[in-house]
């Protein structure tokens, strides 16, 4: 079967940005130019997490349930998640940065329509049309990263972007605070307008054009069925939230649907010649187990942090702004963990890093278990730097990995694979701890709710938000239910955590299981030499790149430490700088 995006005849790469001179001597301008760009995309991802309390009041905000606001951040993830490959090729076709400022305006003008929604559904609707255009803009960034640097310093460059989404998900919250301590909480999407407009300014006149020559065909079979079953896998889970029983026809029906319609599309990915993903590249291992880690991350990292904004504004009583500020603790822990990742993975390996950065995750969202109605808050900061720095040490070892396996050519859909990834795994974190979270709140508050007539009762336990405004509503009688409240979100809280601590555990041993291990220094060099010259040749033009001279592969790592090397590795593998690159340090 041919490979998507490359001719059998002859698999060079066009002519591209990093053989301008220009373009090599502010290639780390353009570096900031995209991580600039990114902002806006990244900080949606969490900036809502501080305003779903406003947006669930039903005079300030929309009166949204708690299903609609798991909604309003799945209806965004699941439609980026779904057409970041299809946009992936456009840019691969039609022009990276042609697309990148297509994507940041079109992001800029849903962000407006999004900040006057005058209803749940409404704005469900507009961060869904908001999911769309990031998927334009997100898989460019990469893609014009891995042609803008060459193969010594794209690892570094790709550290740098990886630092960047790191940052931008945990100031989100900080952002998000600032502006509703003085504004509405529509001014968390408006923000994006004049970001996006300087942003396709800077664009324009900075980052250089590259196509791959040799794009794939839109896979609109695969797009659809990938969107339709994150859809209905995601519905089902929500619902069984919202129903407090799993076992019914409402959740199983959509569930189960859904699970097999993405059974579908991963048969039918593997055998269309142009795939919107190309499920071939898990065969490789460094791929695969980068791609778990960071899943699994994301999974347990957005769930937590949809919870804990509840926690800290409806239990603990902080404003938006005091909420958002202890992301601080997020954020700077992986600014000093982050840069030094590449180092620590050049020392140790990647899979000792990527795995010590899981467990470092799992041991922060254990720690929740300490947090209750009155626990000193240096201990939730403390946890939040503890996760933060275990972010840190996952995102760039893991997105380096998987960029590096992927032929540079097809460097949009490495970009999307990895973005791919956290979207559908951050949603679902929402979803399904978003749900175990409502179902185990609605149990435990149930019981203290016996004395309020049927309706009061059904929308006390909808949410905590919910109930702490039947509270208000019954004067010195509601003390009782709004303390029942905090002390049933604590416990579903603690409930919920220790689940996510399972997940992101089970993500250190899958790493450890199946990433490769640190190659020796020998077959390390022996494989940047040879990299660097087949990625020298491949990018003069002088020899195509099924002809580069073969190198060591991504071969098996046996538990002693002894290095298998394959008889070759394949030509995208040397155009990528890949296991057999000089970015590869894992046998």
């Amino acid at each position: 079967m041919d490979t998507p995006g490359v001719s059998a005849g002859n698999s060079s790469v066009a002519p591209l940005a990093d053989t301008d001179s220009k373009v090599q001597r502010r290639r780390w301008i353009i570096l900031g130019v995209l991580i600039t760009s990114l902002m806006a995309i990244v900080l949606d991802n969490t900036v809502l997490n501080v305003a779903l309390k406003t947006i669930a009041e039903p005079t300030a905000g929309l009166g949204a349930s708690q299903s609609q606001l798991e909604w309003a951040i799945n209806s965004y993830t699941l439609v980026f998640a779904g057409l970041l490959f299809t946009f992936g090729v456009l840019g691969d076709r039609i022009g990276r940065k042609r697309m990148l400022m297509v994507g940041l305006a079109s992001f800029g003008l849903f962000s407006l329509i999004t900040a006057y929604s005058h209803s749940p559904d409404q704005l469900v609707w507009a961060r869904a049309a908001m999911g769309l255009a990031a998927a334009a803009v997100m898989p460019q960034t990469l893609s014009i990263i891995s042609n803008v640097f060459d193969p010594a310093e794209r690892p570094r460059a790709i550290g740098i972007w990886a630092v960047a989404v790191g940052i931008g998900i945990a100031i989100g919250p900080i952002v998000g605070g600032l502006l509703l301590a003085h504004f509405w909480w529509g001014s968390v999407f408006l923000i994006n307008v004049p970001f996006c407009a300087a942003s396709v300014v800077a664009i324009a006149l900075l980052v250089p054009e590259s196509k791959n020559p040799n794009p794939g065909r839109i896979d609109y079979v695969g797009v659809l069925a990938s969107i339709a079953g994150l859809v209905l896998v995601v519905y089902g889970i929500i619902q069984g939230g919202d129903k407090g029983s799993w076992v019914h026809l409402d959740v199983l029906g959509p569930a189960l649907g859904g699970l097999a319609i993405l059974a579908f599309f991963v048969w039918y990915e593997a055998r269309v010649r142009y795939p919107s993903l190309d499920v071939r590249l898990f065969r490789d291992a460094r791929l695969s187990s980068a791609i778990a880690a960071l899943s699994l991350v994301f999974f347990g990292m957005m769930g937590a942090l949809f919870f804990l904004s509840f926690y800290l504004q409806s239990v603990r009583g902080y404003t938006p702004l005091k909420a958002g500020a202890f992301s601080l603790a997020f954020a700077v822990a992986q600014m000093l963990t982050a840069p030094r990742s590449a180092a620590l993975v050049r020392r140790f390996g990647a899979k000792s890093v990527v795995a010590s950065g899981l467990l470092l995750v799992t041991a922060a969202l254990i720690s929740y278990q300490l947090l209750n109605v009155a626990t000193p808050i240096w201990v939730l900061a403390l946890a939040f730097f503890v996760q933060g720095a275990g972010m840190g040490l996952v995102m760039p070892p893991a997105t380096e990995a998987v960029m590096s396996v992927v032929p540079r050519e097809r460097a949009g859909a490495g970009s999307a694979l990895t973005n791919t990834a956290r979207q559908v795994s951050g949603a679902l974190g929402v979803a399904v701890l978003g749900s175990i979270l409502a179902q185990a709140y609605r149990s435990q508050l149930g019981p203290h709710l016996s004395a309020l007539p049927a309706p009061a009762r059904n929308a006390a336990t909808s949410s905590i938000t919910a109930s702490q405004a039947v509270a208000a509503k019954l004067g010195p009688a509601g003390r009782d239910l709004s303390a029942f409240a905090d002390t049933s979100f604590v416990h579903a809280m603690h409930l919920t955590t220790l689940i996510s601590a399972a997940i992101t555990l089970l993500g250190a041993l899958v790493v450890m299981r199946w990433m490769p291990g640190r190659a020796r220094a020998g077959t390390a060099r022996q494989a940047q030499a040879a990299g660097s010259a087949g990625e020298a040749a491949h990018v003069n033009g002088a020899v195509p790149a099924s002809e580069t001279a073969a190198v060591p592969g991504n071969g098996a790592v046996p538990g002693n430490g002894a290095v298998l090397v394959s008889e070759a590795a394949p030509a995208s593998e040397v155009a990528a700088g890949g296991p057999g690159g000089p970015a590869a340090r894992e046998g």
